[in-house]
């Protein structure tokens, strides 16, 4: 009997991929990697081995299954070969705020917890809920908390709830001893949490900030504000968070009064900092529908002890991907089929997505050469924004 085991152990490699193409449903390739030990070493976490950005889609209003759907970044449309099942009933009646290192950071609507889940391994971690929030106050069915800055709303805790936290970000996978986390929440405050503190603590701001995106950066916690200002977090000094706030000249155009800019932060491969400003108009359909179209990005550099941001044309051969994640830079060699000089983008418009009861979400990829821009799913309302995952 033990050498019919060992038969099946040290199948040959190109036999046991054949196996694992066979698979559509990741929890059952999550099984075929537990037949033994050999198998579970030979297959590789995802299915195909594939680095590419998944995107990850609710399916259904509050319902228990989600689906996973990988880009096929060389023809860059959603295929029926690309598209993986999960059944995920962690996330129902959960709204995804944030993906880092293959964790997904997740709201309850009811209970306003915020937990960590990976999504291939359904391991769950606890942050702080948002009532640990600084300057978050909960007093029965109601929730008060500043927005913008200037002044404080009370609403009723439900919709407070989906509309409070706007991102939350991981500086590593939870094991490290180093972890951290950020929470962008209310549009114009931060805080991070360390599990040795084990409560959200408030990082300094000077009075109305308008934050748009939070990255970490080496030591540091970078935000920027609407108008470009950059923000220079420092939680390991023993006075407490410093901050430091940097006015780079920013070569901004006046917007129109039916167009948004979005602005996301990205570590760049030799370590500079980009700016990547996404251009969006409002195409409300009716009074309770919304939509937002991307029409165009313009993307900037802040080099070292640079006073200016400096405009960049190409990418080269790297992508950028945006959205509820924390925003990266991918180099497309590495990628399978995979072409440079593109934005991967999903819809991250929190308050705009929490004020109609139907919203259109705008996902697609950017092509920087041309201009072009290939939009997915444009005509499904989910109920709860896709989310890109980098495995």
């Amino acid at each position: 009997m033990g050498e019919v085991v060992d038969q099946w152990a040290n199948i040959h490699q190109d036999m046991l991929d054949e196996f694992a193409k066979r698979f559509h449903l990741y929890d059952d390739y999550l099984q075929l990697r537990l037949v033994c030990k050999q198998w579970n070493f030979k297959l590789p976490k995802i299915l195909n081995g594939n680095k590419a950005p998944w995107l990850l889609l609710p399916i259904g209003g509050g319902a228990a299954t989600n689906e996973a759907f990988k880009v096929d970044t060389h023809k860059e449309i959603l295929e029926e070969k690309g598209i993986y099942h999960l059944t995920l009933p962690e996330l129902q009646y959960q709204l995804i705020r944030g993906s880092c290192y293959g964790w997904l950071i997740i709201v309850s609507m009811y209970e306003g917890t915020i937990r960590m889940l990976n999504p291939l391994t359904k391991v769950f971690l606890d942050l702080p809920p948002i009532s640990n929030l600084p300057d978050v106050i909960y007093n029965e069915d109601q929730c008060s908390f500043y927005f913008r800055g200037h002044y404080m709303i009370t609403e009723k805790t439900i919709f407070a709830n989906k509309f409070l936290i706007w991102k939350v970000i991981i500086n590593s996978a939870p094991d490290d001893i180093n972890f951290m986390a950020v929470a962008l929440y209310g549009s114009s405050r931060l805080a991070f949490y360390k599990p040795s503190n084990k409560r959200w603590l408030k990082l300094p701001t000077r009075a109305l900030p308008y934050f748009q995106d939070v990255i970490f950066f080496q030591r540091w916690i970078f935000a920027i504000e609407y108008d470009g200002q950059l923000y220079r977090f420092d939680t390991m000094t023993k006075a407490g968070p410093m901050v430091t706030i940097f006015k780079p000249s920013t070569p901004f155009h006046t917007v129109t009064t039916k167009e948004i800019n979005q602005k996301y932060l990205i570590v760049t491969a030799d370590r500079s900092l980009l700016m990547v400003v996404r251009h969006l108009i409002n195409l409300i359909c009716e009074e309770e529908e919304r939509s937002y179209k991307t029409t165009k990005f313009d993307i900037y550099e802040l080099k070292e002890n640079s006073n200016a941001w400096s405009r960049i044309s190409s990418l080269g051969n790297y992508i950028l991907v945006i959205g509820f994640n924390a925003s990266v830079q991918m180099f497309a060699g590495n990628l399978l089929n995979s072409k440079g000089n593109q934005i991967y983008f999903t819809d991250s418009l929190v308050e705009e997505q929490s004020l109609v009861e139907t919203y259109y979400h705008n996902i697609g990829i950017f092509n920087l050469e041309d201009g072009s821009c290939q939009e997915v799913l444009s005509d499904v309302n989910f109920f709860c924004p896709p989310v890109w995952i980098l495995p």
